[in-house]
Order: structure tokens, then sequence, then C-alpha cells
């Protein structure tokens, strides 16, 4: 069974749809320190002339709060200012509408914290492509499982009774392979195919949000989330 682990991502990049893709259970590990520049809150659309990032304002941030402690900030400023950025963006693009009916339903309820609002945009996602539909969401603190690092994100996978665990590129940095094979979890790395589709304003870009790919292609979009995996041991060559 495929385990994906990741903090919550407002409207990500195709390449975590490509993950999502492989899951059969998707943990949103969001009881983890917050960090300014993640992508918990922001993401980047591409406008005519640049690429500008999409960011929630969030309220009476502390450091060392918690993704689910920190709160968006209230108020719909911000989120006028969205969709004024999304319409600059999608302009020319075929299935603009489906785009921003996607961010309006997002922004249409309240979450209590900053990765609630991420992680239902990321299952609207999922819902519009039609992927994942089997998979399990769910949310790390309801498995009360403790530690840090290797050792948590094995008992987590564990727990779940998972025999894969497929990540990004940024776990290489600390992940401890040899404890993972030791317990006979098989950890993959995402081969991330970057499939470029139909985008204006010059060079394709696949590090922006999937509501370009929404905007763009439509549904036909599923056609441009391709996932692939690399064994860690190939992957760390």
């Amino acid at each position: 069974m495929n385990v994906v682990i990741s903090q919550s991502m407002l409207f990500p990049w195709v390449g975590l749809l490509e993950q999502l893709k492989l899951a059969d259970v998707f943990v949103h590990y969001d009881d983890v320190q917050f960090s300014k520049g993640s992508f918990v809150n922001r993401v980047q659309l591409k406008l005519p002339d640049n690429k500008k990032w999409m960011t929630v304002p969030l309220a009476k941030l502390h450091l060392g709060q918690r993704i689910n402690e920190v709160q968006p900030k209230g108020g719909s400023d911000w989120k006028r200012q969205h969709f004024d950025l999304m319409k600059r963006s999608f302009a020319d693009a075929p299935y603009a509408e489906d785009a921003l009916k996607i961010v309006e339903k997002v922004y249409s309820q309240e979450y209590k914290d900053i990765g609630m609002l991420a992680r239902a945009s990321m299952i609207e996602l999922t819902r519009y492509f039609g992927i994942a539909t089997d998979t399990r969401f769910v949310d790390i603190t309801s498995m009360n499982i403790t530690g840090a690092s290797s050792e948590r994100v094995l008992d987590t996978v564990k727990a779940l009774q998972g025999n894969v665990y497929i990540t990004g590129h940024g776990a290489a940095r600390y992940l401890n392979h040899a404890l993972f094979e030791y317990e006979g979890v098989d950890v993959r790395y995402m081969d991330y195919q970057l499939k470029p589709y139909p985008q204006p304003y010059g060079e394709f870009t696949p590090y922006v949000s999937s509501l370009d790919l929404v905007a763009n292609c439509g549904r036909n979009g599923i056609e441009f989330i391709c996932s692939s995996t690399l064994p860690w041991r190939k992957f760390i060559k």
C-alpha cells in the first residue's frame, strides 16, 4: 500500500497531484512548525510579464506556531485580490471559469487554520480531475504518533500498514533510508514528469498552481498528471 505524507499546500503545483494520484493513503502532516516561505499559504501564478505569488495573509503569526495553529486573516479583501490576480493570469484560457469556480467553492467556507484551507484546495483539485478517488485522507493528529523526523514518518507508515512510502525530493536531506529498509518499507522518490501542456505567456513552467492546468486544459488536464517514482538508491545517485 502506497503512503504519501505531506504538509497541505494551497492550490498546489501539478507535482503534488502526481503524488496524490499514486497514494492509497495521504496523510496531512499539519502539526509541524509553520515555515515562512512554504507552500502552505502561497502558490505562484503565471502572468503575461512574470510570475506572481498568490498568498493567503495570516492572522497574528507567532514564531514556533504549528500549521494547524496558524489562522488565515479574516475579511475578504485578500480573496478579491486573488480573484483579480487569477482573472489576469487566466484571461485568455479556455477553461478559466472552471478554475475560478474551484477557488470560489474553497473560499466560500471559513477555516479554523491555514492547513484546513490548503487541504480543502487540494481535495477540490483532485475531485475536478477525478484522481485520488479511492485515496484515504488522514489527519496526522488523529493518529497520536509522537517523535520526529524519520522515526515519526516511519511509525506513521507502519501504523497505516503501508509497505511503500512515496515522497518528494526534500526528504532526501533527512530521511534514514536504512531504517525504512530494515522495517520492510520501500522508499520511493517522485520522478516528476513535468509534462508540458498548452500554456500562454512564453516558455512553459510546471512550477505554478494546478489551477493553471485547469484553466488551460479543463478536465482533459488529467492527461498531463503523469506519475512515476524512483527507488531511493537510484534517486540518491
